[in-house]
């Protein structure tokens, strides 16, 4: 591997304007793609092999033309105060508006709040349901603006006017404000780390380049393989963290080998082949993890997943081909490290770094710091065991919205259920009597605690099906709504002489948590698994593989409980602007398994694979974990701070499923790089010693030798010195 890389490094050095032409190329022709693609459609929710997916999908076939899946608006009206929907000039404008809505070429109907009985007890607000016979992300901009238009032009004479449903659902935006913050701290850590703008400036441009053509990628397929805005947003957040961390990596590599005296060609090639067989293997932790979240079999995670895991591997080749290319460029304006340093001291030796003096505290003390670093990640997840999943609706908006405005003056006028309202699916195909099967359904729902209406059922042509339509009590994400549907589908439908199917958004958002939640641990074995197979490959070892797994496990607990602390307890929710607390999003501990301990392994792998090519070199188990720190804590704080940079941006985004997964990611990464990879990683190594390198001489026949350390290397070199020369020797 190390030899392989360090040819590939050197050859792009010497090659260099044909490798940047050839990355150039490709960014042009995706981005040629991307403003040539057809605009992408609607990102179909589906969940196969759940109850909500399998009602949705038998009412397509019973009830044609009906378009379930299409979007929605309701229209809420609110009277001015002292005055009722009732009264003629606001009934007036309430029938104007109907009308106009129903003039719309995708609407298939508009009902009037005034014959279907949509108002209020009291009379203040009514609504009016608007149905689309296109989902909600394939509707024509003329639709939405019609939706809006008729909206404002009621609310022009004086009715307070909201539109709530998915027919106004727009992309997610990241908060470029954020973005830019984010990126504006990472140039600032680069330059901090690498000693110039000119070598900050390499794994900036080499990111952008590759997040470019990933996106633009994305952008390009994404009508034909129905991709979402979602994706994209994951792929930028990820492909800018890991690329910039990945070239950080080899550029910094590059400058502690022109300090050992080699020419820029051979420096270019032997940091590609040693720190770029860390990136490789780091990057495919990161791929696996992402690419396993098709084992969930929900088609919008897998392609999230598999669309992330590209632009990954997009980073993953740029910084092995195009950094070296760019350090050809760049000349003696990347400068070798400690440069500065060796000219104010006047010698090559400088006192030991912040990393080494901490790494000698750390072997000193292990136990202390061990049990330290446990109890308080330990104690930071305890939120997680009241931890409560759902997916966000326009409850959760920002009280900006006109959704959440709609949202709240529904549940003023109706109650906090009548946003969800559930669709129970009577199939009574097989059914003696479907008419009598349907009356036992309603009257067994009647039946039921937390239920406020029941709508009489109602049949398709061919008698044999029936839609029900229940609103509960209590909100959507209302654990007592979760309750009411299993009660349904567990005592109502077992009574039945029918099958009985509860579906709607509510229900769907409901089984999608549980899709989730059983699938967790599988997930968990596999991608852990896999990953521990390779890192056994890379360290050529038992114990520090199996540390890096359960590290990973207590900093991704840690971060999972500090989001339950924020988005669902409210802590310092004023501070990252949550304006509403609720369940956390239902993807959230399955997305965040596979991303953090993606990234976790790249701190474990580019700071330990050091103290194993020291170890392997001769240096003593506590001497390799100095030399480790020495060379590699700068570089991975550094890359640590610059991905919590990235992420934190989005913590801006306006959504809250964005804003969640910003926060989450960039906790976690905190958690695992500064408590995790340099404080427990480091005791554990201490307390171990030569037992954590321990690997079955059996084993370690049969295992590849993959050569990260880059032992090949130093035998082709006459010129290497010996390492026992320059080695500093610390007393632990």
């Amino acid at each position: 591997m190390a030899t392989f890389l360090y040819k590939l490094g050197r050859l792009a050095f010497r090659r260099r304007h044909f490798v940047a032409l050839i990355w150039v190329a490709l960014l042009t022709l995706a981005g040629v793609g991307a403003a040539s693609a057809p605009a992408a459609g609607s990102t179909s929710f589906s969940i196969p092999g759940t109850e909500a997916q399998k009602a949705f999908d038998l009412l397509e076939q019973r009830f044609p033309g009906a378009s379930a899946d299409g979007a929605t608006g309701r229209m809420v009206f609110k009277a001015p105060e002292g005055e009722k929907m009732t009264d003629a000039a606001n009934k007036a404008t309430v029938a104007k508006t109907v009308k106009e809505l129903g003039d719309g070429s995708e609407v298939v109907s508009v009902t009037d709040p005034f014959t279907t009985n949509a108002v209020s007890k009291d009379g203040t607000v009514a609504y009016a349901s608007v149905r689309y016979d296109a989902p909600a992300m394939e509707l024509k901009d003329a639709t939405r603006d019609a939706l809006e238009k008729a909206a404002d032009e009621a609310r022009a004479t004086g009715l307070t006017v909201d539109v709530g449903g998915d027919a106004l659902q727009a992309a997610a935006e990241p908060g470029a404000v954020g973005e830019v913050i984010g990126l504006a701290i990472a140039a600032v850590v680069l330059v901090m780390t690498l000693g110039s703008l000119v070598a900050a400036g390499l794994p900036l441009l080499t990111a952008i380049i590759g997040v470019g053509i990933g996106v633009s990628t994305i952008t390009t397929l994404a009508k034909a393989l129905d991709l979402g805005d979602t994706t994209s947003t994951l792929a930028l957040m990820i492909g800018l963290a890991v690329g910039i961390d990945y070239a950080l990596f080899i550029v910094s590599r590059y400058r502690a080998e022109l300090a050992e005296g080699r020419d820029r060609e051979e420096a270019a090639g032997r940091a590609t082949g040693t720190a770029g067989s860390a990136v490789v293997f780091a990057g495919l932790t990161v791929v696996i993890a992402l690419a396993g979240l098709a084992v969930v079999n929900v088609p919008m995670l897998t392609k999230m997943g598999l669309a992330a895991a590209g632009t990954v591997v997009i980073a993953v080749l740029i910084a092995l081909t195009m950094i070296p290319a760019l350090l050809g460029y760049a000349g003696r304006k990347v400068r070798p490290a400690g440069e500065k340093r060796r000219k104010t001291t006047g010698t090559a030796l400088a006192k030991p770094n912040l990393g080494t003096r901490w790494a000698i505290f750390v072997i000193r003390r292990p136990a202390a710091v061990l049990l330290l670093g446990v109890v308080g990640l330990g104690t930071i997840a305890l939120p997680v065991s009241q931890l409560e999943l759902g997916l966000p609706d326009d409850g959760a908006q920002p009280t900006s919205t006109t959704q959440r405005r709609a949202y709240d003056l529904l549940s003023e006028g109706f109650g906090p259920g009548f946003n969800g309202p559930l669709m129970i699916v009577v199939d009574a195909k097989n059914s003696d009597d479907p008419k009598a099967a349907a009356t036992t359904v309603t009257d067994g729902i009647k039946g039921l605690e937390d239920v406020v209406t029941v709508t009489p059922a109602t049949f398709n042509k061919a008698g044999d099906t029936a839609t029900i339509t229940v609103v509960p009590d209590s909100k959507p994400s209302s654990t007592r709504t979760e309750d009411l549907v299993h009660a349904i589908r567990d005592d109502v439908a077992s009574k039945a002489d029918a099958d009985v199917l509860v579906t709607g958004t509510t229900a769907l958002n409901i089984d999608f948590s549980q899709k989730l939640s059983d699938a967790l641990i599988p997930y968990l074995a596999l991608v852990v698994g896999l990953a521990f197979l390779l890192l056994i490959v890379v360290f050529r070892s038992i114990l520090v593989p199996l540390k890096a797994a359960l590290g990973f496990l207590l900093s991704v607990l840690a971060a999972l409980g500090a989001v339950v602390a924020v988005f669902q307890w409210g802590w310092l929710g004023g501070v990252l602007g949550v304006e509403e607390t609720g369940p956390i999003m239902s993807m959230m501990p399955i997305f965040m398994v596979g991303v953090v301990f993606g990234l976790a392994m790249d701190y474990e792998v580019f700071l330990v694979t050091r103290m194993r090519e020291a170890y392997v070199h001769g240096e003593s188990a506590s001497q390799a974990i100095v030399t480790g720190f020495k060379h590699s804590a700068r570089v991975v704080v550094a890359a640590a701070v610059i991905m919590m940079a990235v992420f934190g941006g989005f913590i801006s985004s306006s959504e809250s499923m964005i804003k969640m997964i910003g926060f989450g990611l960039a906790i976690a990464v905190f958690f695992d790089a500064f408590i995790v990879r340099m404080a427990i990683v480091p005791a554990v190594l201490a307390l171990l010693g030569r037992r954590a390198w321990w690997l079955p001489k059996w084993l370690d026949r049969a295992l590849p030798n993959v050569d990260v350390e880059g032992e090949g290397l130093r035998t082709r070199a006459e010129k290497d010195a010996d390492p026992d020369e320059d080695r500093e020797l610390v007393r632990v």
